[in-house]
């Protein structure tokens, strides 16, 4: 069998056995080796010659020979069985070496005095060895398995924590640039409004130079006529003509500084938001002739909060639908800032509205009926109070919200104080009546007012 199975050509067991039309098989790997070295005359009619015995053949007609390769294969098994330098069965397990032997190998002096054990014997204990290792790998393989789709997950997991934090980071540099945009709106109005100021005055000086030019120069021209008359129109009057004259004097205007203002810095802005604005804090307290019969203030006046029976003041000045109080002081004009601790409040309203705003009707709270204010109705939905409402999505709750008035360039804007962020701001109004803090409490919800410096 073994001699049947030989390649001619490389003289081992067959790989991949090709027979030909004359009987003879062969290597494929072989066969096609030696075809591409020798060269024949036929070979353009696509016909070769057996390397065994010559017998012409087309290349067509190779075909695979199963059951040679599946003799081999049985030979291959045996030959595993067996002892490579005795020929024998390998029978026996040496335990010493964990090696396949014969009983010839047990009595050389390689394996002499060595634990043997017969093959059927051990086998057992082998495989329940192997059964554990193979266990074993199986649990590190789901290890790996496991760690490899933890891996993973960190990885979307990262990879989300850096989009949240470009998110956050593009929205607080364009909170950034609306503060900065607001800002240099207001430092432009206000730059134009001292220009129109300025010019005013100087218009009025100059039509006051005018008219005393024209004054001047009519008095010069009765006094040229009278000196070139003759002498008795020269002395006519005289006495008058030279009390006018010496009646006309210049009044020269008060001089208008045409110096400007120190001018906005940038770079404090930019760099620190709070300290900007707190340099017009101001000192709020509530007004408690204003407060709601619901409410409570503190001993203070710089707290309110939801009382469980309502106290019957009768009170004109009083908010009696509306559960509001306003500040006690009043804004003119100028720049004022102040902040209120809304802490963990879970509804309210803050801002500013007019001295004068009904308190005895139910309205609607927005610029139309006199105020400019922010509300938080329900957890961490924020809605700044213009009609129709607008919805402010902020990424972060404010325990502090800062509120800053500009009374001459009309803007009221809200800031996020816990980060330094812009909130809102309202579109531009002409403010023409006295502007007080306005406050809305509501169960559970009660604000402190931050003195300055706080």
């Amino acid at each position: 069998m073994r001699e049947e199975t030989k390649c001619s050509i490389c003289l081992q067991l067959m790989t991949e056995a090709v027979n030909f039309d004359c009987g003879h098989s062969f290597c494929h790997l072989c066969l096609k080796n030696i075809l591409k070295k020798c060269y024949f005359s036929e070979m353009t009619l696509k016909k070769y010659c057996c390397p065994q015995c010559e017998a012409v053949f087309q290349k067509v007609s190779l075909q695979q020979n199963k059951q040679l390769e599946n003799l081999t294969e049985a030979i291959k098994g045996i030959d595993l069985e067996k002892c490579k330098k005795h020929g024998e069965e390998l029978q026996l397990f040496c335990v010493d070496d964990e090696q396949l032997i014969c009983w010839c190998c047990e009595w050389m002096s390689q394996h002499r005095g060595h634990v043997t054990a017969l093959v059927e014997d051990i086998c057992q204990d082998y495989k329940e060895k192997l059964q554990k290792a193979l266990t074993k790998l199986r649990d590190l393989e789901n290890k790996c398995k496991n760690v490899k789709l933890f891996t993973r997950l960190r990885m979307a997991i990262w990879e989300e924590k850096i989009e949240l934090r470009k998110q956050k980071i593009h929205s607080e540099f364009e909170k950034l640039h609306n503060f900065l945009h607001e800002e240099e709106k207001s430092y432009l109005w206000r730059l134009e409004k001292e220009k129109e100021q300025t010019l005013r005055k100087l218009w009025d000086n100059e039509a006051n130079l005018e008219k005393q030019s024209h004054e001047l120069k009519n008095c010069i021209l009765e006094l040229e006529e009278r000196c070139q008359a003759s002498a008795h129109k020269l002395l006519q009057d005289v006495k008058d003509t030279l009390i006018r004259s010496s009646a006309v004097n210049l009044e020269l205007p008060e001089p208008i500084s045409v110096e400007l203002h120190p001018l906005c810095n940038v770079s404090e802005l930019y760099f620190d938001v709070k300290k900007m604005l707190r340099r017009y804090q101001a000192t709020v307290t509530l007004d408690p002739d204003t407060v709601h019969n619901k409410l409570v203030l503190s001993k203070y006046q710089d707290q309110a909060a939801h009382r469980s029976k309502m106290e019957k003041l009768k009170n004109l000045k009083r908010f009696r639908v509306l559960r509001s109080v306003l500040g006690c002081k009043g804004f003119t004009s100028g720049r004022h800032y102040f902040e209120v601790d809304v802490g963990e409040g879970s509804r309210w309203d803050i801002g500013v509205c007019l001295k004068n705003v009904q308190r005895d009707i139910s309205m609607e709270v927005e610029p139309s009926t006199g105020f400019w204010a922010i509300r938080l109705y329900k957890e961490n939905h924020y809605v700044a109070l213009t009609s129709p409402q607008t919805p402010l999505p902020l990424r972060e709750k404010p325990l502090v919200v800062g509120i800053f008035l500009d009374y001459e360039a009309g803007l009221v804007s809200f800031y996020n104080m816990s980060t330094g962020s812009h909130i809102f701001t309202f579109p531009q109004n002409s403010f023409t009546e006295t502007l007080k803090p306005y406050f809305c409490f509501f169960r559970c919800s009660p604000l402190f007012m931050l003195p300055p410096g706080e």
